[in-house]
Order: structure tokens, then sequence, then C-alpha cells
């Protein structure tokens, strides 16, 4: 089965784990510092926080901006459901955006104008499928309305730009993202002050961690906040700073693949179009396509399956989501919702190559060009 999304691990991983296992040491210790400073680096950064998960990460954003009850956040509902969820976990109440567009499925700013109260406090931009929120616009927009930017960079690790859009970014390097740590995440914040807080709230808010007082020789600490078991391991550090080191070029590659994909989706079945039409700067995350509204899209999944291609859907709306209804009755998207309705994910990563995206266009195209005709002939 050819997958949406795969890792790239190997010996090199291997060894590092090893050297982690052979330390003994196995919580925070070396390895994340090193971590933490070769990722705050690669995005042009002083320092970032290594963590347990993006949900961690954006929780934490949020408890160390002290958002809670009677705040309002800004999100969209084109995300996957935890960054919703984590302004929930604050008490705070995730206000929901629609999309600009469907060939521009990142948060409208006209929408996000017309959804601010007295009570916003923030908003969360989602870099969906790796493409960036135009910084500039969403810095005017905030700037006017005193609010902080927090950007879920889940989908846009490796550009330089993100992390300089406001107050924080969130990271994920679940396993299917453009680097792993099986599960893991980070946060880069500008304000030294802000990150500290995050720092020490991610270990139950105390004063110093383990290997700290080690090195210290003392086994006094205090607990000065309210804080949580968000930390990193070693063993995903170590895995972290080998994946690290191949970013840029696993990034390449996945822009040489999307690229492909647009020439080849154009040529075999232009019904089928492919978001951000316009060129915009992103890590290439996912390769999400629009299927024509006349297909079924369960029959172009099931079509594809059985040509040994798997494919997936981002994202059904959160604010359809059982959950989400029963909080939030009565929400209407109607960009996103139509976006949802039609999108679906093609297999991207590194480790494919020119002649499977070729297959998968041209099982695609038969799919939709098969189903049409069969429509027609109905």
């Amino acid at each position: 089965m050819l997958l949406v999304s795969a890792p790239i691990l190997g010996m090199p991983e291997k060894t590092a784990l090893s050297k982690v296992i052979d330390s003994s040491w196995l919580t925070m210790g070396e390895q994340v510092k090193a971590f933490e400073e070769a990722f705050a680096k690669a995005h042009d950064a002083e320092d970032c926080v290594a963590v347990s998960s993006c949900t961690a990460a954006l929780h934490l954003i949020l408890h160390a901006l002290g958002i809670g009850p009677g705040d309002e956040v800004l999100v969209p509902s084109m995300t996957f459901v935890a960054t919703a969820n984590a302004v929930l976990y604050v008490g705070a109440t995730p206000v929901f955006v629609d999309i600009e567009s469907v060939d521009v499925p990142l948060m409208s700013i006209a929408e996000a104008e017309a959804r601010c109260t007295e009570r916003t406090k923030a908003v969360i931009l989602v870099h969906f499928a790796g493409y960036l929120a135009n910084r500039e616009e969403w810095q005017r927009f905030a700037r006017a309305r005193g609010l902080h930017i927090i950007e879920d960079a889940a989908h846009a690790p490796g550009l330089k730009e993100v992390g300089t859009y406001g107050t924080a970014a969130a990271f994920s390097f679940y396993g299917n993202k453009n680097m792993t740590t099986a599960e893991g995440g980070a946060v880069i914040a500008r304000d030294p002050e802000l990150l500290e807080k995050i720092r020490q709230a991610r270990g139950h808010g105390m004063t110093s961690g383990t290997r700290q007082r080690l090195n210290s020789r003392t086994a006094h600490y205090d607990v000065t906040m309210l804080g949580f078991n968000y930390r990193m391991d070693e063993m995903r550090a170590a895995i972290g700073l080998v994946q690290l080191q191949n970013l840029q070029e696993w990034n390449e590659i996945r822009r040489i693949l999307v690229m492909l994909y647009r020439r080849l989706v154009a040529k075999h079945c232009p019904a089928v179009t492919i978001p951000f039409h316009e060129p915009r700067t992103s890590a290439y995350h996912i390769m999400p396509v629009l299927l024509p509204r006349y297909v079924n899209r369960q029959d172009v999944v099931d079509s594809l399956r059985t040509e040994g291609i798997q494919t997936t859907v981002h994202y059904p709306p959160v604010h359809e989501m059982t959950l989400y209804r029963e909080l939030f009755p009565g929400i209407h998207l109607p960009r996103t919702e139509d976006f949802a309705q039609r999108e679906l994910t093609l297999p991207l990563h590194p480790q494919i190559t020119a002649p499977v995206v070729e297959a998968v266009v041209v099982a695609l195209a038969a799919a939709v060009n098969g189903r049409a005709q069969a429509g027609t002939a109905a």
C-alpha cells in the first residue's frame, strides 16, 4: 500500500537511540537541550522549548499568556481538532472562522474581523498543508486590536518565517510530519520571559529539573506555578536531532513532488483542482486536491485503494464534530464546509518517486473520469 505519509527512519536514528540507552539517562538531559538549540537555530530563533506534542505546545502558550475563562480565541475550523481543544483546556472559548476560499483554505481575515469582540484575546493561525498565512496582513490585524498571534505550525517546520508572526509558534513532530520524533513538539517564542514561563510549566511548574539538581548537587526545588507533564524525553530528542539534519532536503523533495503533481493533475484530470494556485511559501506537508462536485468522494477513495493507494481527508471541520456541535450549535462556515466535502489528500513524502506520482495521478484520473462517465450514462 502506498501511504499518504511515511517517516524516514534508519541506522542513524537507531544509533542515536542506542547511545541514549547506553547513557542510562532517559528523561530531559543533554539530548533535549541539544535538540532545542538546533531547532531554534534552524528557525533563526534564540531558543525554543521541546515538549511532548504540538497540542501541549499550544496549551502551554495559551496558559503562559494567561488566556482563560471569559476570553475568546479565533481559530479555523479547517484544522486538526487539537487547535480548538487547546483553547478549551484553558477555559477560553474557541471562535470558529471561515477560510478565505477553496483555493486558499487559510483563515479569512475579513471573517476574523467580523467575529472579533471585546473578549477576543488571540488568534491561532494554522499554516494548513504547510502554506504560510500572510504575515503582514495578520500583524496589522492583531496590532489594531491588541491580539496575540499564535502560529499552529504543525505543518510548517523548517521555514525561517515561522515563529516571526507574533507571540509564539507551536510545532509537531508526530509520525506523519515532515520530521518526526514519534510524538513530540516545540515552542518558539521571541519573548525570553514568556519562553522561560513555558519551559517551567512543561515540567509541573518546578523550579529545577532532575538533571539540573544532579549537576548542582542539591535535591531542593520549589513549585511556583501551575504546571503540566509535557516534557520531551532524551530518546525522542535524539531522533529529532538526526531528523532535523535532513529536514531542508526532505522539504525540497516535497516541493518538487508537489510541482509534478500540479503539472500531471492539470494534464490528466483538469476537473480536479489543487489549492494554493498562486505561489506561496510552504513546507509542502500534505498534497490536498479538490474533487469536482459531481464526484462521490468515497467512490474515488475506494477506486484508489483497489490500486494500492491510500488517501485521506484533511480535515473534517472541527465545528461539525459532535463535541463542538453540542458546545457551539448553529455554526455555519460555507467555504470551510464546501472545501471539506470535496478535499482528498494524496500520498506525499520524500520516499515517493516521479513514476509513483504519475501512477497516482493516472489512477485518480481514471477514478474521477470513470465515475463521471458512469453518472452521465445513468
